[in-house]
């Protein structure tokens, strides 16, 4: 049934409707995606590892922290979790905080309910726009997340500062009955790490020392990274145990499952599409790539090896052949192994070299992983030179 048509509370009540907490409207829509062999789009390669786990995280209506390097999807997975919310839910028209007509948890909504009965107005709001993300850096204040103090809103009220009305509210608060995500979670100073506790868990806010009981309804998820973890921040102990599931998420683990993410990911011109070939071959290099830097003496394994490697690889080594096929003027071409050094630009930014290969430099780092890798390739086609000599005698 389509209830978008409906515009105040008492049509909303006559009609029947019923509103659920965020984390119950994500069960109940994953119980029935799970039923119809559905699961979350654009993920590939964590279909029997990370989205089982997302999956009985969600159905346990858990907060959850995804752990892993960069370039592990972590946050696309979170803004994937949309899918599974409602279509349309009601609001209080005028609401900052995304209000339930049923359930209004500020001061001023509570009046204004009150006041009007059934014909409180209300308006319908989309998934997308129920979806809130901030990534964690150190200038990150309590205010920006959760709220604070606004003495032009409370002299335009004419209410004191210890009214509620008077609060200006964060981030945090206007993702009420939808889903919040904090990057990086280690970066968050500790102090504000802190000022999450009580919404995780108590349901309340203080803002400088103004305690508040706001009911919030929020879906939280947190990324992190590992290095990060250690070496710049981390998370403090009380606010990860209030963090229910920590799902760690990981690289692809073949070429195959690579190759179809970058094949997702990379974007091409309509030129580019028609003009240029890239035979299996290469576009398998490429990912091979990856895997020989992820495994080198020269890289930092803990800072890990982004998948965006390989996607502006194929991108910068496709528009090498453009370029050549243009000054050639040539209709059509295919990519080559030159075209691969071309683009060695593309990797010598997304790598973290250890001390031995900053020794060696960047550029030589990277031309002994494309050498490596070509060799490595080269045998999934044909035996070794010496090899085949030595069968021959």
């Amino acid at each position: 049934m389509d209830y978008t048509s409906i515009k105040t509370l008492g049509q909303l009540k006559a009609s029947g409707y019923t509103t659920q907490s965020v984390k119950d409207e994500i069960r109940t829509n994953l119980m029935s995606w799970i039923r119809e062999g559905k699961s979350l789009p654009g993920i590939i390669g964590y279909e029997d590892s990370v989205i089982p786990q997302l999956e009985s995280a969600l159905l346990a209506k858990h907060n959850v922290l995804f752990l892993g390097l960069r370039g592990q999807a972590k946050t696309r997975i979170a803004r994937s979790i949309t899918q599974l919310m409602d279509d349309q839910i009601p609001v209080i028209k005028g609401s900052s905080l995304r209000e339930d007509p049923f359930h209004p948890i500020t001061q001023e909504s509570i009046e204004r309910a009150q006041k009007l009965g059934d014909d409180l107005p209300i308006v319908w709001q989309g998934r997308h726009e129920r979806y809130g993300e901030k990534l964690a850096t150190p200038d990150v204040s309590i205010a920006d997340l959760i709220g604070d103090l606004d003495p032009i809103k409370a002299s335009n009220l004419s209410v004191n500062f210890d009214d509620p009305r008077a609060i200006h509210f964060g981030l945090i608060p206007r993702a009420h009955r939808g889903i919040f995500v904090i990057n990086e979670l280690p970066d968050l100073q500790p102090r504000i790490q802190v000022g999450l506790f009580n919404i995780l868990q108590e349901e309340d806010i203080q803002i400088r020392g103004f305690n508040l009981r706001l009911p919030l309804d929020i879906l939280f998820v947190f990324t992190a990274n590992p290095e990060d973890y250690t070496n710049r921040g981390s998370i403090v102990t009380p606010l990860k145990d209030r963090i229910e599931s920590q799902i760690v998420t990981h690289y692809p683990k073949s070429i195959a499952i690579g190759r179809a993410i970058t094949d997702q990911e990379v974007r091409l011109s309509k030129e580019q599409e028609k003009q240029v070939h890239m035979p299996d071959a290469m576009k398998n290099l490429i990912e091979r790539i990856a895997f020989v830097a992820r495994d080198s003496e020269f890289i930092d394994e803990k800072s890990g090896v982004s998948a965006r490697l390989t996607i502006a690889l194929r991108e910068l080594t496709i528009a090498a052949a453009e370029r050549r096929a243009l000054q050639y003027q040539s209709s059509h071409t295919s990519c080559r192994i030159q075209d691969l050094y071309t683009a060695l630009p593309a990797m010598l930014g997304k790598v973290e070299l250890v001390y031995e290969g900053e020794q060696e430099g960047a550029q030589a780092v990277a031309l002994k992983i494309v050498s490596e890798a070509i060799r490595l390739e080269f045998m999934e086609h044909f035996d070794l030179p010496n090899k085949a000599s030595a069968d021959g005698k």
